[in-house]
């Protein structure tokens, strides 16, 4: 009899993530970090000090800040696929050179303090003391987008077409129209302040003020509900999310993940040698973190992997054969499945690999899947069935 996985049963595993811990990143030791980003196999973290790089998935950084502020701290960094921009007290820089030497790009800009720079489809947009700014001509010319005379301390964008920016003393405020016109979106919120905002998908996370947390709408910010399961009451002033995972950092309780999009939250912490967490990044491997005075510091993500619970959906899989594999896996179903039932493999970064559509699955049967132009590597087998998606199998190619 052919069976229609419409719920989800979990079923409780062991969570390897106490088992790893942070790793501090050479080059960083005892630094105030602000900010960090990844941009292609590159790596960055800026501070009190400036902009340092890394080529080597965050162990190591070395000092690279030719030509970018040297005056006050950076405080945020973005980048476009062909530049990477910072924001910092004297206003935008930004490198051709993957961030070996920078030069001033703050023409139009009326308030050179920035708090956060963001990249979406052809515009580049900053937040700053006074109000928001944008260019469309990768920061050679900038134009005032609204929110005159609100302090903006993060801003974030949903889909390349919707903007959200968290204030100091004012709120939420959402744009559908690239800042032209702002809308205060609060409801549910009793914080006015917020650092840190981070879009995935169609969920939103804001960080609010001490006595608080971490807000989410579900609802293009309509409606916001405090998260509390897990998860403690606290500033935060730093996201990252992919497709797998949600990551908080705190004023004082350290580095915070959920893999439910926010429902359930995990503390990670060991190793982590400053609970002060200013912001947070997410590489292929690792989760960056920033910290107000130790540093940067890395936690393996195969680790937060293994801790996602098993559903009725991936039972429905026999065997992954060989496993690991170097070039071909074979994935046995072992029953009929109703409706159209579709595979992806995810790297640990969450960017998808490979997709198969199956159709309804009669009965049992095998499928093939050549990995063998995968970068070697641990990744997520996902399955979808009539709305439901379980993410809680893994391959691994050698």
């Amino acid at each position: 009899m052919k069976k229609n996985l419409i719920g989800i049963v979990l079923v409780f595993s062991i969570s390897y993530s106490s088992f790893a811990q942070w790793q501090q990143c050479i080059g960083s030791e005892n630094l105030d970090v602000q900010a960090v980003h990844v941009a292609g196999n590159f790596g960055f973290f800026g501070g009190a000090s400036g902009i340092y790089r890394s080529l080597d998935e965050s162990a190591t950084y070395t000092f690279s800040n030719s030509g970018n502020d040297a005056v006050g701290p950076t405080r945020g960094i973005t980048s476009d696929g062909t530049y990477i921009y910072t924001c910092t007290s004297q206003g935008v820089f930004r490198s051709s050179d993957s961030g070996q030497n920078w030069i001033s790009k703050s023409n139009g800009l009326t308030q050179l303090l920035g708090h956060g720079i963001i990249s979406t489809e052809n515009k580049i947009f900053l937040s700053t003391l006074s109000g928001v700014f944008k260019s469309t001509a990768n920061g050679d010319n900038w134009t005032a987008a609204g929110m005159v005379g609100i302090d903006s301390r993060s801003i974030c964008s949903m889909q390349d077409s919707m903007l959200f920016v968290g204030t100091q003393g004012s709120g939420i405020f959402k744009s559908i129209d690239d800042g032209q016109n702002w809308t205060a979106v609060s409801a549910g919120i009793t914080s006015v302040n917020f650092r840190a905002i981070q879009a995935e998908g169609n969920t939103v996370f804001a960080g609010g003020q001490n006595g608080t947390g971490v807000y989410r709408s579900l609802d293009y910010g309509a409606t916001w509900t405090l998260l509390t399961s897990g998860i403690a009451s606290s500033s935060y002033r730093g996201f990252a999310s992919n497709n797998n995972l949600i990551v908080a950092g705190s004023f004082t309780d350290g580095v915070f993940y959920s893999i439910d999009n926010g429902d359930n939250w995990t503390q990670i912490n060991q190793g982590l040698l400053d609970l002060n967490v200013f912001d947070l990044e997410i590489n292929n491997n690792y989760i960056i973190a920033g910290t107000h005075s130790r540093g940067v510091f890395r936690f393996p993500l195969s680790s937060i992997v293994l801790s996602l619970p098993t559903s009725e959906l991936s039972l429905s899989v026999v065997s992954i054969s060989p496993n690991p594999s170097s070039d071909v896996f074979n994935i046995s179903f072992n029953q009929a499945i109703v409706g159209k039932t579709t595979v992806r493999v995810m790297n640990l970064a969450g960017q998808v690999i490979e997709s198969v559509e199956l159709g309804e699955l009669e009965g049992a049967k095998t499928i093939s899947i050549d990995a063998g132009k995968w970068a070697n590597g641990t990744y997520v087998l996902e399955l979808s069935n009539n709305g439901t998606t379980s993410n809680d199998l893994k391959i691994v190619k050698k």
